[in-house]
């Protein structure tokens, strides 16, 4: 499946609330990640992702899912965390493995970051098979580091650096 990676725009807000309002995908996610995720949060969100690294993962010009880049700062700033999901009708095709590499290969063409990072919960297997073929290798993991929905979880960190 060929997928490709371009900003929001506002039209993509009824693909963007389809897709994004299922706890399956909040589960793995930030709290700043609603379910269920409203109108109102999908014009918000698309507001900040304009205005960001955040773009759509676009799949027959559709929006399916997000992955974003977030530049940190002060000493670590050579470092970008990687955010990303998709709508779960579209996992295990390697829509998301297409879509990191696509994303890393923005990094490094588009900015000074030497290492991307994400942070999968330790529960989060489809993530971490992602990330590992993509060749990001694991740092860390913090045992019970992540509480979602009164649960604990793991955090894993993995790294990419910059060849």
């Amino acid at each position: 499946m060929n997928i490709s990676l371009r900003k929001w725009e506002k039209s993509d807000l009824t693909s963007l609330v389809k897709y994004a309002n299922n706890p399956e995908i909040a589960k793995n996610l930030t709290n700043v990640f609603p379910y269920p995720y409203t109108e109102t949060d999908g014009i918000r969100f698309i507001e900040r992702a304009q205005a960001a690294m955040i773009f759509a993962i676009d799949y027959n010009q559709e929006a399916i899912g997000g992955i974003g880049l977030h530049p940190q700062t002060d000493i670590f700033s050579i470092n970008g965390e990687l955010g990303y999901w998709l709508a779960e009708e579209f996992w295990g095709k390697g829509i998301m493995s297409q879509a990191v590499q696509l994303m890393i290969r923005y990094a490094w063409d588009n900015t000074e970051l030497h290492r991307l990072f994400a942070r999968p919960f330790g529960s989060n297997t489809g993530s971490q098979r992602v990330l590992e073929k993509c060749g990001f290798v694991l740092e860390a993991r913090i045992s019970k580091n992540i509480i979602k929905y009164g649960e604990l979880h793991d955090e894993l960190i993995y790294a990419i650096r910059r060849p």
